[in-house]
């Protein structure tokens, strides 16, 4: 290992003036124990090259901005330090003082600090290096995806590593989990990372209700498992079945389901509406403290009033006093252009949900012609986790496509700063995966068993395969069948991934470099043994710290949009089918104890260091929240009224039962339901005859009629009265439902402001002093001038 200067060490190490310097030369200073960015290259030999040639003119643009840049050569590698001088920051902070989202705070002022943070230091060195270009007009960006540099990377500070180490990023910090150092998290990561994990600390914490009311629901399903007279009805019966599948199904008596009938009873009953119902609400409160709780951190941190777009041009003017605005624009074509594409995206992933349910629709029948008695016999519930794990996989590879696909139709719409092109990716992106994800389950709660057809008339997809069906007891087992599977596959499989992935790249790069390392030797030099020393480390230090932070994994803008949308989606899986599935914040709250711990492992362990980012909210992810609340109250409303069967329970309670009429009965006011659900389908008829033909040719079957789930009349199969009439109680139950939760959802959100009444008294004072000290100055001028007169 050598260490070399690629041009004159003194032009390399020492501070080129440059020709533009930014502000005056008593700021022409640096902080000689830090380095702010580390660009990695390449060693390129041939200095005729193209690729030495840029190399070569971006660090002199650098340079011409005052930068002091370092090169130490390793391995093949060419490892460029660079270090922004003390007049970018001064003339930051001057910026600050007088923006507009900055001047309303009083004498604590964050934007009015006296020495830069090292978070901000490194947003600010960051921009700067985004925004240099050389002559061609290529920037950082253009050279690094051409390869003329590998990678660029802040550093982490190792005294503030440690901390947060030992405080935060640890599985001892568990038993912590509601008392997060978010202030310590903002002053290393920056507030948009500390908020995020605020917003999970708080989603984390408004879960536990969730997941115990939804306990009580599976209780309470579970205290009638065995004496509900539905279940008792189910595995008593000698009703015989019509087949499931055109071949190698025979008829079935309902008994044998009597398994399948008790664990609907687990998710179908009375107890879910209530439930579905909290949840809605739930989701309101949820969003309407989330905004309290938020104002409080952010008003602590003096970034209540802060503007990331005037943050943007305060950086434009500091990295070039003669840059000019990037004006807003807004091209109809361009939007129609990506509302097309947008909507052919969307297409293209319903056409995938149909081709998953085709898929689930051949597995059927080729397990129902398995010779296997196990795959035959199961057939239908095989078929339907079959589906699930393939809408897992598909999820997978479409979140791929998704992405790529969000990010050209960004460049398409040419957004004028980077918070604009974040926030439309956002939106973008959350759309696509909320269809990958949700359209499948779409299916299930509201298609599945209801487009099928009937004996004689079934469904058939290109005129030969019969569409599913739903189980007697219901279709909702179904659905939180498929809820159960995706949302456990997601959960689990994303965190070990997400984990163990980073992990054993750190392993195997620390482990190839070790040989080389031991080499090196040990830095005996004073200097880089004081922490408050003020020399510069000498090039093995400097090496070995910047090692350290290369082997980490690679983080990007993005990094912390996958986080969020990771979280989003199962606040999504959460809320929207949640009748179907009352375990599901239970889920949730499970996961999110280890996601914020494995989270911070990997952010600050495994990870290379975020850029830090200043903000005061979490954009555009409250306005996707509130509107996931809002269709959580839609699907759950057709989910209890739709899909399950608490209307129908209820029609025959008080229409069709025993106790129809406030008569009264010694039998159960329930008694009788299962079978009123069947309709009879009989053998003398060609077209049930024609349906069950190749049935009765294999098994020699014998009957003269067989059962099915609807209401229809025996003689003709039409349409009876009483489907009419749950039909239209189903409907009037939706829009009941939907009326009174969105009533109550305006209720809470008017009566819960959403910033304390503390944090406003606190801003009024602070506005109300700098006002008096404002006049005081103004006066004090006037007395002196009248003094002078």
């Amino acid at each position: 290992m050598y260490f070399t200067d690629r041009e004159d060490p003194m032009a390399l190490h020492d501070l080129d003036s440059g020709n533009d310097p930014l502000l005056s030369t008593q700021y022409n200073s640096y902080i000689t124990r830090s380095y702010d960015y580390v660009l990695v290259a390449d060693k390129v030999e041939d200095n005729e090259d193209q690729t030495f040639k840029k190399q070569e003119a971006f660090i002199n643009e650098l340079k011409r901005k005052n930068m002091k840049v370092t090169s130490v050569e390793h391995v093949g590698k060419v490892f460029f330090g660079v270090c922004a001088p003390e007049e970018v920051f001064a003339k930051y902070k001057y910026l600050l003082k007088v923006s507009d989202g900055c001047n309303w705070s009083g004498e604590q002022n964050s934007c009015l600090v006296q020495n830069v943070p090292f978070s901000t230091r490194i947003r600010i060195v960051h921009f700067v290096l985004r925004n240099t270009f050389i002559v061609s007009g290529e920037d950082l960006e253009d050279l690094l995806k051409k390869g003329v540099f590998e990678s660029i990377f802040c550093l982490h500070e190792k005294k503030e590593q440690k901390k947060l180490r030992k405080k935060w990023a640890s599985w001892f910090a568990v038993l912590t989990l509601f008392k997060q150092p978010v202030t310590d998290v903002k002053d290393y990561f920056g507030e948009k990372v500390a908020l995020y994990y605020l917003w999970l600390g708080w989603y984390t914490r408004m879960l536990i209700p969730a997941a115990l009311i939804g306990v009580v629901v599976f209780l309470y399903g579970v205290a009638f498992f065995n004496t509900s007279p539905l279940i008792k009805e189910v595995c008593d019966s000698n009703i015989l079945m019509c087949p499931r599948c055109d071949k190698k199904c025979s008829v079935w008596n309902l008994s044998e389901t009597c398994t399948y009938a008790k664990v609907s009873q687990l998710f179908d009953n009375e107890g879910t509406v209530a439930f579905a119902m909290f949840m809605a609400i739930w989701a309101t409160l949820f969003l309407e403290l989330w905004k309290r709780h938020r104002a409080l951190y952010v008003s602590k941190w003096n970034v209540f009033d802060w503007c990331e777009e005037e943050e943007e041009l305060i950086l434009e003017i500091v990295n070039d006093p003669q840059c000019k605005p990037k004006v807003y624009r807004h091209s109809y074509f361009r939007s129609i252009l990506v509302l097309l594409l947008v909507t052919l995206v969307l297409v293209v992933i319903l056409g995938l949900t149909n081709a998953l349910v085709i898929c689930r629709v051949l597995a059927a029948i080729l397990f129902s012609d398995s010779e296997w008695h196990f795959l035959s016999h199961h057939a239908t519930t095989l078929a339907m986790l079959f589906g699930a794990v393939l809408h897992y996989i598909t999820m997978q590879v479409m979140t791929r496509v998704n992405r790529i696909v969000a990010l050209k139709l960004c460049e398409i719409e040419k957004t004028r700063s980077f918070a604009a092109t974040e926030k439309s990716f956002t939106v973008k992106m959350f759309t696509f995966q909320f269809f990958t994800l949700f359209s499948s389950l779409f299916y299930v709660a509201f298609f599945l068993g209801r487009i099928n057809g009937y004996p004689g008339k079934y469904a058939r997809i290109a005129g030969y395969w019969r569409l599913e069906e739903c189980h007697p007891s219901g279709c909702l087992t179904d659905l939180f069948t498929q809820m159960a599977v995706i949302l456990l596959l997601k959960q689990t499989i994303n965190n070990i991934l997400e984990f163990t992935v980073p992990w054993l790249k750190l392993c195997f790069k620390r482990t190839k470099a070790k040989t080389i390392r031991r080499k090196c030797g040990d830095c005996y030099k004073k200097a880089c043994r004081e922490e408050g020393g003020k020399s510069d480390p000498c090039d093995l230090c400097k090496l070995r710290n910047w090692l350290d932070n290369y082997d980490l994994s690679d983080v990007n803008a993005f990094s912390l949009f996958n986080e969020f949308l990771e979280m989003v989606l199962q606040f999504s899986f959460t809320t929207i089918f949640v009748a179907a599935f009352p375990l599901a914040p239970l889920l949730a709250l499970i996961n999110n104890i280890f996601e914020i711990r494995l989270d911070a492992i990997k952010m600050v362990n495994l990870e290379r260091r975020l850029v830090p980012k200043k903000t005061n909210d979490i954009g555009v992810w409250t306005r996707i929240l509130e509107a996931v609340g809002v269709m959580a109250v839609i699907a759950n409303g057709l989910v209890i009224g739709v899909s399950s069967d608490f209307i129908p329970r209820l029609v025959y309670r008080y229409y069709y039962g025993p106790c129809a009429n406030g008569t009264t009965t010694n039998l159960d006011c329930m008694t009788g339901y299962i079978n009123d659900t069947l309709a009879t389908a009989y053998m003398s008829s060609t077209n049930v005859r024609e349906d069950f033909k190749d049935n009765v040719a294999e098994y020699g079957l014998n009957f003269t009629q067989c059962s099915y789930k609807d209401y229809r009349n025996n003689e003709d199969q039409s349409l009876t009265s009483q489907f009419w009439l749950i039909l239209a109680m189903r409907f009037a139950f939706v829009l009941l439902f939907e009326h009174v939760v969105v009533l109550c959802k305006f209720i809470a959100a008017w009566f819960i402001p959403d910033h304390p009444i503390r944090v406003k008294n606190v801003r009024l004072e602070d506005k109300l002093r700098r006002l008096k000290s404002e006049l005081q100055d103004m006066s004090a001028m006037y007395d002196s001038r009248s003094t002078e007169v």
